[in-house]
């Protein structure tokens, strides 16, 4: 089995134990398996190249680890650690806008049927925002939330550009966030135990990163060899 795909089943072994974590209230389970599960992304994103004799995506790493540090943010409690996480995975998000923009999302979403997509993920957050809305503000956190948003529905837009994998996980990692601004604005919660964030969280990173591993691994640099040396008159 090629070692991408171990670091591949060590990831879905270290979600599963999140879940299991979240489900049964467990900090310690929490604090042992969340930091685990971008930085073994990362490390399926870099083997995965390495053995299709490519460079891994920078960005996409780069996105990976603001995400690994927003993981971390968001053990802790209060407005502090929220709004930390929140600046983390913006920067996350501005990563995976660069790298989907950089191989021409741009280009394809100005042909149909992407052509729709803006405008759908438009609608759908301003929508979200607006139910939030009150309960945002009473929080204090309606300004940087929207702001968040519009981040986030431009990472999900351009993920639909390259593929369904990716763009179903810029979809979940969305969905994901805004099931937590529900819960900040204390609009409404899911039955059930508390594993849809992280389900939708872990599901939707995984998409993104094996769906580009697949369809954009970074070309190696082709090797200089040095100009012919004149020949001696």
């Amino acid at each position: 089995m090629p070692s991408s795909r171990v670091l591949l089943a060590a990831f879905a072994v270290a979600t599963a134990g999140n879940l299991l974590a979240n489900a049964t209230g467990s900090d310690l389970g929490e604090l042992a398996t969340k930091p685990l599960l971008m930085p073994l992304l990362a490390a399926y994103l870099w083997r995965a190249a390495v053995e299709r004799g490519a460079r891994p995506d920078r960005l996409v790493l780069a996105a990976l680890a603001f995400s690994t540090g927003g993981d971390v943010a968001l053990l802790g409690a209060g407005t502090g650690a929220f709004l930390t996480g929140m600046a983390l995975f913006l920067a996350a998000h501005a990563c995976y806008v660069a790298a989907f923009v950089r191989a021409g999302a741009a280009t394809a979403l100005r042909r149909p049927p992407l052509l729709a997509v803006p405008l759908g993920y438009a609608v759908l957050t301003a929508a979200a925002l607006s139910w939030m809305w009150p309960g945002l503000a009473d929080a204090g956190l309606a300004v940087p939330v929207a702001g968040y948003a519009v981040a986030l529905a431009t990472m999900a837009i351009t993920a639909t550009a390259h593929g369904w994998s990716v763009g179903l996980g810029g979809a979940l990692f969305l969905v994901s966030d805004l099931l937590i601004a529900l819960s900040v604005a204390g609009t409404a919660t899911l039955p059930g135990p508390p594993i849809w964030v992280m389900a939708t969280y872990a599901a939707g990173q995984a998409l993104i990163v094996t769906g580009w591993a697949a369809r954009h691994p970074a070309p190696t640099p082709a090797p200089v060899t040095p100009a012919a040396a004149p020949a001696a008159g």
